[in-house]
């Protein structure tokens, strides 16, 4: 399968670069099993849903993870904090006029903070900072909002690029799980009116969601890994809505890929489970435990178009991408979403 399979047109205008005023006013595309489609607005779930359905959120907070510093030779840097491991380590991206070397100092907040490169791992380097990071992080740091913004973050992202369950002690993703932004307390107190069950898990969303795929053969990419965990209570209310033939529903594509991978290592059906996971989801996979997927719309070329194309067929999602574009739907972190049901056999 091939990467410029999943290529499409998209015009510039159409990327949301800042959210609505309202986080549940956007508009909805509805992707039936069959392959048909309707247009909605979000709210509209209330109606989609049913009682006893299972929503799949993931409670991830997004770190200001983005520091803007200077080499000791006065160059400047910018430090993307990727994972962090203990107080003072972490992997990290570094932007700089030349790769830094093992043992090179970087300076953060008029040089109150020192970053020591201290080796690589994979694509990132492994880093200590001279103070705690997450105190570093609230003091001197940014937003990572995604590249395509093409601006800085802004005092009104500091909101809207979080969700409004996110758990706090839960602060390590450097990019927010987008398909929940939709989501604000009165809707989910409508839902939860309804009969319309939740529960949480956890992936901690990292800078490879952004990275392009560079391979031409699509089975040859290499994913980043990701940490994710499925609590015990997760899994039985997965179990529980299985059981009773109702629908499991992802709230977006991390959400896919936290139940997806537990799935995975249990053995095809769902169980508690915690760890690194690298899951790719292509045309030809197999779902275990999602049913039906709320996502925004995607880059071209971009692994999270085959997740979705993995769910419906790569034909229906251009398709339905085709007329979202034709209808300026408002794409990518802050646009519109799509309800994708998972495909008849």
């Amino acid at each position: 399968m091939q990467l410029s399979d999943f290529n499409f047109d998209l015009p510039d205008e159409l990327i949301a670069r800042y959210p609505l005023e309202t986080r549940s006013a956007s508009r909805l595309l509805h992707l039936n099993a069959d392959g048909t489609y309707q247009d909605h607005h979000f709210t509209d779930i209330l109606d989609l849903f049913e009682e006893g359905d299972l929503m799949v959120l993931n409670d991830t907070k997004v770190m200001k993870a983005r520091l803007k510093g200077k080499r000791a030779t006065g160059g400047a840097v910018e430090v993307l904090v990727e994972r962090i491991f203990d107080q003072t380590i972490a992997h990290c991206h570094i932007k700089a006029s030349n790769s830094p070397k093992a043992g090179a100092e970087l300076f953060i907040g008029s040089d109150e903070v020192k970053v020591t490169v201290t080796g690589r791992h994979e694509n990132l380097f492994v880093v200590e900072f001279s103070q705690p990071i997450l105190q570093v992080l609230d003091a001197y740091g940014q937003l990572p909002i995604p590249p395509y913004f093409n601006r800085e973050a802004e005092a009104i992202d500091t909101e809207r690029y979080q969700t409004v369950f996110n758990d706090p002690t839960k602060l390590a993703s450097v990019a927010a799980p987008t398909a929940s932004l939709h989501f604000d307390q009165e809707l989910l107190a409508k839902l939860a009116q309804k009969g319309v069950n939740k529960t949480f898990v956890t992936l901690h969303v990292g800078a490879g969601t952004f990275l392009p795929v560079r391979t031409t053969d699509i089975e040859n990419h290499i994913m980043h890994s990701e940490w994710c965990e499925v609590s015990e209570a997760a899994a039985k209310m997965i179990q529980e809505t299985q059981a009773r033939g109702n629908k499991v529903i992802a709230i977006g594509t991390t959400a896919t890929r936290a139940v997806e991978s537990a799935a995975q290592a249990c053995g095809g059906k769902i169980g508690a489970w915690t760890g690194d996971t690298q899951i790719f989801i292509y045309p030809g996979y197999q779902f275990c435990i999602v049913d039906w997927l709320i996502t925004n719309f995607h880059l071209p070329e971009s692994t999270l178009l085959m997740l979705v194309s993995a769910l419906s067929s790569k034909e229906n999602i251009l398709k339905a991408y085709q007329h979202a574009v034709e209808n300026k739907y408002r794409f990518f972190s802050y646009g519109d979403a799509m309800l994708i049901e998972k495909a008849s056999v």
